[in-house]
């Protein structure tokens, strides 16, 4: 098939594309470049360089076969989101509105929508299901809840086809590409920062939480397995009209065990700055996947942290060597 592919210069988007090529299918990557790379764009892969608003272009495109849509083209800083959220509910809502408008005036149907957790907001229970409360605590989760709103009402009167896909935190790389944020906000390449020297430590936000060490649980997903469960995904839309689902490891790391792991993992000392804690960081966010392990059989190839930081260490040391 011939996907278009998002936001395909991204951290995410990047990775997806190149799993698409390896597994026979034609990509091409549309985005504006605002944060995605050249670097992360697949050799083998078509570009377009195009903002989300400009329908035009994208019915162009959409013109070209396209067979489906990925969806990945989103600010993504919460924080930034509750500064700024007219500019979250432009890019990630409106705009994506407008290639909603391109797909269906070019007869495209077909679309995975890469959403987020923070749609769930301050979590009842962990881990979350899909059947949760959807009550977003910042911008970025209601700009991306937006989106989904409007996809199950195109779908009821469209028969718009499509997968929205919920996750918290992605790590990990896969040979030649991983994160690549600027400026870097996420706390493992933060963490790799300091074992390259990059920063002198790492800061983390509380230790009062009720948790066995008292710092956050979070849960963080390999990248290459949440690639696989978006094509996985794109798949099962041949003969579902609408999948929703959550992606995570179903169990969580501590903040500082995350920092341990990557002690091990580099074998550098990473010293840590305690700050107090921020209003608003929830205790607990883990995501669970017993839903799409059930429907789709998704199968996550890195289940242990060490595996995980193993992969992202070896992509940031490689990197920075680069830059050198």
């Amino acid at each position: 098939m011939r996907i278009l592919v998002t936001g395909g210069a991204g951290y995410i988007g990047g990775t997806v594309a190149q799993l698409l090529l390896d597994s026979g299918h034609q990509v091409v990557v549309y985005d504006n470049l605002c944060h995605g790379h050249r670097s992360m764009i697949p050799a083998a892969a078509e570009f377009v360089e195009g903002e989300l608003a400009d329908r035009e272009k994208l019915e162009r495109v959409l013109h070209s076969s396209i067979d489906g849509v990925m969806h990945f083209a989103a600010l993504i800083e919460a924080g930034e989101s509750m500064k700024k959220p007219e500019l979250y509910f432009r890019n990630n809502s409106a705009s994506t509105l407008t290639l909603f408008e391109a797909m269906l005036a070019t007869g495209v149907k077909r679309l995975v929508f890469s959403s987020t957790a923070a749609v769930y907001g301050e979590p009842e229970s962990t881990p979350i299901f899909e059947d949760a409360p959807l009550h977003p605590t910042n911008a970025y989760g209601e700009s991306k809840l937006l989106v989904e709103q409007m996809l199950a009402w195109l779908n009821r009167i469209h028969d718009f086809r499509y997968a929205s896909l919920r996750y918290f935190n992605v790590a990990g790389a896969i040979e030649g590409r991983g994160e690549a944020h600027e400026p870097e906000s996420h706390i493992i390449p933060l963490i790799l920062d300091v074992a390259l020297g990059r920063r002198e430590s790492i800061k983390i936000f509380g230790k009062d939480y009720p948790t066995k060490d008292g710092t956050c649980v979070r849960d963080y997903i390999h990248v290459q397995d949440l690639a696989q469960a978006h094509l996985l995904a794109f798949n099962a839309l041949k003969e579902h009209s609408r999948l929703i689902y959550n992606i995570g490891n179903g169990v969580g790391f501590t903040v500082l065990e995350v920092i341990e792991s990557a002690r091990r993992v580099t074998g550098h000392a990473i010293p840590v700055i305690e700050e107090p804690r921020r209003p608003g960081d929830p205790a607990v966010l883990i995501a669970s996947s017993e839903k799409i392990i059930r429907e789709l059989g998704w199968k996550p190839e890195y289940t242990e942290l060490d595996a995980i930081l193993a992969t992202a260490w070896k992509w940031h040391q490689q990197r920075y060597a680069k830059t050198n």
